[in-house]
């Protein structure tokens, strides 16, 4: 797709006045490694709440839900549970404020409240650190491949010597994603937090008039008539039974003869029987969103608020400014795409590429001015992802493996320019593996099962058993990364090819989850009876910061022994109301602009309805009582 002069006017001044906003704020990062990393703690709710939602949108998980909506209809905003999505809202109703009661800088420091400074806490917060490592810089591969990949379907070629491309196929698509991301960095290395929180807020915004541009437009040129022409039955359906019952054949328009393929995607995928997948990606999702966040920038960001109570504010922000306006534009992409899908749609029909569709769609529909707005906002959308995830990477090597391991007492400017330099050095080795890599899938399924799969038990187990220790922690987490890492070995060599479709087909990462899982809990456990329990110092100081819910009565027994008055945290009940409350009202903020754009007027008043009726549960069930939950004085 060629861009006119204007459009790329557009998107050069946006990238050169990002680079000047971030050199302007980083006189602010540099005056300590606090500033640096955490914004000195001084930064408002909603702007952290903006800049996260802003690094989540995400070019590359924005087109995977594209895809999702086309071939699986509204039963698509089930499937990103697999993350889950929902941990947005265990963390705004109760695991936010829990986590910044520690007043820590980093997930791995974050350890050292729960399990001290014995072997077993050390032993934990550097498997954490690790963890965290080998997490971030897997996502920055993942950026890298992606935004090559979408800067070189809509920009023109920098080498088009064909003797060059010939012998080079990626090298447009590498020097492309060299460029943004070199970029990017320069302006995250120089004004850390600050830097990247002002810049996203900034991103989201041009991401927000491009969302309801593409909305719109596609509202303007697709009726609800061309749109009933080309999907099955079912499709407008939230709702599903044991099987999808999504039958593509049926579909008799002049899109037939190609979206007929989607019945062998959907079996590809692993997910026609929707409701057994339904019933695991719930089983997974409430395990991996009770054990907390990843230690990566959504951490970072609930880290950086400046209080327990404004850090659920600002999670609860994140799902209200993320997906209306991320599905508005989804269901716009969508719905241009399948009305035109049998011209529009020129790569292997036997393999799923819906990014290359997007430069067809756009070139079709968006008149010269709002193109470069859209590419803008696209390119900024990578920009954000990448810059929240490079930004929470130094602050381990700095404050977990520098500061304490190597030189504690340095002067506050040598930790600033030490986050710089390991910066650099983790957006280096994240595109070095980048070049190695041969697609997204490839790294998402290793990020996702390997990874993961291995976080869960421990961190579940460390909120919610008072005599967990960090050997357990350990444990738990290495045994499940081994055990994650056997798994894909095995697989890969064909030595366990029911893996790939027991009980779910084609969806070994799924099914992996439960041996992992089982395998991880053992462990910690295990670990956690063989050896001494944490000294009641250490229990007692985090129970009575962090009141957490869950099995602490012998540690609770113990502060009352000393503070007869104490009020243990009496919460649970209201918290696990709020959670299913707040997983509907999440539903609800995902559907109503997927109605609005298709125009099931029914569907969405509906959806509008509940919507508004679990968000004033929410307001007097959960807002109302976290200044008496988490508060100063709670």
């Amino acid at each position: 797709m060629q861009l006119s002069f204007i459009d790329l006017s557009i998107i050069i001044a946006y990238l050169i006045s990002t680079i000047f906003l971030g050199m302007y704020l980083s006189k602010k990062a540099s005056k300590n490694i606090n500033n640096y990393f955490l914004g000195g703690n001084t930064i408002k709710w909603w702007f952290l709440g903006v800049s996260d939602a802003s690094g989540m949108f995400d070019i590359a998980g924005t087109m995977l839900l594209v895809y999702w909506l086309s071939v699986y209809g509204l039963k698509s905003i089930w499937i990103p549970w697999l993350w889950p999505v929902f941990n947005q809202i265990f963390l705004m109703v109760y695991l936010s404020p829990w986590l910044r009661k520690s007043n820590v800088m980093t997930g791995a420091e974050w350890i050292n409240t729960r399990f001290g400074n014995g072997k077993g806490a050390t032993l934990s917060h550097i498997i954490v650190v690790i963890f965290a490592l080998i997490s971030v810089i897997g996502f920055l591969s993942y950026g890298f491949k992606g935004v090559g990949k979408f800067a070189a379907a809509f920009l023109p070629p920098l080498v088009s010597d064909p003797s060059w491309v010939q012998q080079y196929p990626q090298i447009n698509t590498n020097l492309y994603a060299l460029i943004l991301m070199a970029i990017t960095t320069l302006y995250v290395v120089k004004g850390g937090m600050f830097s990247v929180v002002f810049t996203e807020v900034i991103q989201y915004g041009i991401l927000t008039i491009s969302s309801i541009a593409i909305g719109i437009i596609a509202m303007y040129n697709v009726s609800p008539e061309m749109i009933r022409s080309v999907i099955p039955d079912g499709w407008s359906n939230i709702f599903f039974g044991a099987d999808l019952n999504l039958n593509w054949t049926a579909v008799t328009s002049s899109v037939a003869t190609k979206v007929s393929t989607f019945n062998q995607w959907i079996i590809t995928d692993g997910y026609s029987m929707f409701g057994l997948f339904f019933g695991m990606m719930l089983f997974k999702g409430i395990f991996v969103a009770a054990a907390g966040p990843a230690p990566n920038y959504d951490m970072q960001r609930i880290l950086s608020t400046r209080s327990p109570v404004e850090a659920a504010k600002m999670n609860s922000l994140v799902s209200v400014v993320l997906n209306p306006i991320r599905y508005f534009l989804v269901t716009g992409l969508t719905v241009l795409a399948l009305t035109n899908f049998d011209a529009l749609y020129k790569s292997s029909i036997s393999t799923p590429d819906f990014e290359a569709i997007l430069p067809e769609v756009l070139a079709k529909y968006v008149p010269v001015g709002l193109l470069g707005l859209l590419m803008t906002g696209f390119i900024a959308a990578f920009m954000s992802n990448f810059a929240a995830t490079v930004n929470a990477a130094p602050a381990y090597i700095v404050n977990d493996i520098y500061k304490r391991y190597i030189n504690p007492n340095a002067e506050p400017k040598r930790y600033v320019t030490m986050s710089y330099i390991s910066s650099a050095a983790v957006v280096i080795v994240g595109i070095t593996i980048g070049f190695f890599v041969e697609s997204l899938n490839q790294i998402v399924l290793w990020i996702v099962a390997s990874l993961w799969g291995s976080y869960t038990a421990a961190n579940i187990l460390k909120w919610y058993w008072w005599r967990f220790n960090g050997f357990g922690y350990f444990w738990g987490m290495f045994s499940g990364i081994i055990t994650s890492l056997i798994l894909t070995l095995l697989e890969n060599l064909n030595l366990i090819p029911w893996l790939d479709n027991f009980p779910l087909q084609n969806n070994p990462s799924m099914n992996s989850f439960p041996i992992i899982f089982i395998v991880s809990i053992f462990a910690c456990i295990i670990a956690t009876i063989k050896t001494k329990p944490e000294n009641d110092e250490v229990l007692i100081k985090f129970y009575k910061q962090v009141k957490p819910w869950g099995f602490w009565n012998p540690i609770l027994d113990k502060v009352k022994l000393g503070e007869p008055n104490f009020e243990p945290n009496k919460n649970f009940r209201k918290d696990m109301i709020n959670i299913v409350i707040g997983i509907v009202w999440q539903i609800s903020l995902m559907a109503f602009p997927i109605f609005l754009v298709i125009r099931e007027f029914e569907s969405l008043i509906i959806s509008i309805i509940v919507l508004v009726i679990t968000s004033t549960i929410l307001k007097f069930n959960w807002w109302d009582k976290l200044e008496s939950s988490y508060g100063e004085n709670s």
